[in-house]
C-alpha cells in the first residue's frame, strides 16, 4: 500500500492479531438498502489498528481505521474525515476540507463480499475523499461508538485461472481453512482478493453505507 502504511494491516493474517475482551460489541449498518449486522473486533498492531466486522456464507467483510495522515491510529472523540487509500495529504481538496478544523483525523472504510464460493470471485467497496465523514464517540465506559454514511466506489475481482489451476487442492483446502478462521473466530482470515491472485474486473458500481453504527469496547 502507499501513502497511509498502515493499511498493509488490512490483509494481515488473523491468526497474528489480538482480541480485545468484552462484549457486547454490535455492527448495524445498511448495505445498498440490506441490513448488515455482525460483532466487530478490533485489529491492534504496534501504533496501528482498525475495526473489523465480518459475516461467513457468503463471507463479507466491513472494516473501519481512524487515524492520522502519517499512519498513527488516533483514539479521540470528534469528526474523522473519509477518504480513499491513495489519497493523502497534499490533495488540494482534501486539505482545504481537512483545514477547516472540523475533523479530529481521517478515517478509511472498505467492504468485501464474496460473490461466489468458496472465495472464487469479490464484490469489493473502498471509500474515498467526498466530503463524507466518521462521527466518533469515546466513552468514559471504554466503549467506541462510531456513525456513519458512507458511498464506496464499487468493483469485482474474479479468481486468476492460473491460480486456480496451478494452486489445486492446495489452495482451495487453504481458502476452505481460511474461512473456517474467519466464521470461527470473527477475524477477516484472507479475505481481501487484493494480491491473493485475483484479477480486478472492468465493471464498476457504488456501494452505499447508510444508517450505520457501532459499537465497540476498546479497552
Amino acid at each position: 500500500m502507499k501513502h497511509l502504511i498502515l493499511f498493509v494491516a488490512l490483509s494481515c493474517s488473523a491468526l497474528s492479531l489480538t482480541a480485545q475482551e468484552g462484549n457486547p460489541n454490535t455492527m448495524s449498518v445498511l448495505i445498498n438498502g440490506t441490513a448488515y449486522e455482525t460483532e466487530p473486533r478490533r485489529i491492534k498492531i504496534g501504533h496501528y489498528g482498525y475495526i473489523t466486522g465480518n459475516q461467513v456464507g457468503p463471507d463479507k467483510s466491513l472494516r473501519f481505521w481512524l487515524g492520522s495522515f502519517d499512519g498513527r491510529e488516533i483514539a479521540e472523540s470528534g469528526k474523522y474525515l473519509i477518504i480513499g487509500e491513495d489519497d493523502n495529504d497534499k490533495d488540494k481538496a482534501i486539505t482545504n476540507e481537512y483545514m477547516t478544523g472540523h475533523y479530529k483525523g481521517i478515517a478509511y472504510v472498505k467492504y468485501v463480499e464474496e460473490t461466489k464460493s468458496p472465495r472464487m470471485e469479490y464484490h469489493v467497496g473502498e471509500s474515498r475523499f467526498k466530503g463524507e465523514y466518521i462521527d466518533a464517540v469515546y466513552g468514559e465506559d471504554g466503549y467506541l461508538e462510531l456513525t456513519f454514511n458512507a458511498t464506496l466506489d464499487g468493483s469485482f475481482w474474479k479468481e486468476k485461472g492460473t491460480a486456480t489451476v496451478f494452486g489445486g487442492l492446495d489452495r482451495l483446502a487453504g481458502k476452505m481453512q481460511d474461512k473456517a478462521v474467519t466464521g470461527a473466530s470473527g477475524y477477516d482470515q484472507n479475505i481481501d482478493p487484493e494480491g491473493n491472485g485475483y484479477k480486478k474486473q472492468k465493471e464498476t458500481d457504488t456501494i452505499t453505507l447508510t444508517e450505520g453504527k457501532v459499537r465497540l469496547r476498546m479497552n
